[in-house]
């Protein structure tokens, strides 16, 4: 199950490696070499590992690739190769829901970001943040005419890589055009806590009318993915249109959201 560390890796770009899952490759090499050798000097390592000897000094004195320092710090948060019955899993898949239906990844920086809504408010939003060991903050709070986002305030890049190697778009998600696999890896009952966080914050309550309705700008394929999730977790009646999902009276309740 995604993120693994050769996914994240491939999130970055390099000058010299096409692949940077090989730069991350060659730098573990040359350490464990250097480990093993520790007299060798960079020539030595160079010509053992048929590596340039420019490069490997710069790892062996000390230089970490970002793809490494990536890595590593999404091991010791526990994000990687997660186990899809796990807790890990599921406070990614719940992270998941609240940035497609209320956020984004920046496609600069990727940074995740997530706007509270009349349904779920900040603390909500910063729990799910913190069930990923992350620590969040407000931005925006204080800027007329823009809306306050909650984002973390360490490894936000990080994390937001490793979202993106499940499937989360970054930028604009106007083309977004299926739900991240990972959604389907994970049991029913976080499937349908996903759900629930997504008809939260997309759901629109119509006067006079018990159903909640769930516009999205999204290719057909992306609402049709969102209507059979509803449909696998819910007993009440979901139906699609071009224009979005309706979830009927009954299915609301189930969920909680009427």
């Amino acid at each position: 199950m995604e993120p693994t560390a050769r996914s994240l890796a491939r999130t970055y770009s390099d000058r010299v490696y096409p692949d940077p899952w090989e730069k991350v490759l060659d730098y573990r090499r040359v350490r464990e070499y250097a480990a093993e050798h520790p007299s060798a000097g960079r020539v030595r390592v160079g010509n053992a590992l048929d590596l340039p000897n420019e490069r490997v000094r710069g790892w062996l004195e000390g230089t970490v690739p970002d793809p490494v320092r990536a890595i590593d710090a999404a091991i010791d948060r526990g994000w990687l190769d997660p186990d899809p019955e796990g807790e890990a899993a599921a406070a990614l898949v719940a992270l998941i829901a609240h940035v497609l239906a209320g956020g984004s990844v920046s496609a600069e920086s990727y940074v995740p970001a997530v706007t509270p809504g009349e349904r779920v408010d900040a603390a909500e939003i910063r729990r799910a943040f913190e069930r990923v060991d992350v620590e969040t903050t407000r931005r925006n709070a204080d800027a007329a005419g823009r809306a306050t986002e909650v984002v973390p305030t360490r490894d936000g890049t990080v994390l937001g890589r490793c979202l993106v190697t499940t499937g989360v778009p970054t930028g604009a998600k106007t083309s977004f055009d299926r739900l991240p696999s990972v959604v389907w890896d994970v049991p029913r009952p976080v499937r349908r806590s996903f759900a629930r966080t997504y008809v939260r914050h997309r759901g629109l309550n119509y006067a006079g009318k018990s159903t909640t309705r769930i516009q999205v700008d999204r290719p057909g394929s992306f609402v049709a993915d969102l209507r059979d999730l509803l449909a696998d977790v819910l007993d009440g009646r979901v139906t699609a249109s071009d224009a979005g999902v309706t979830v009927s009276a009954d299915a609301a309740r189930e969920l909680g959201v009427e």
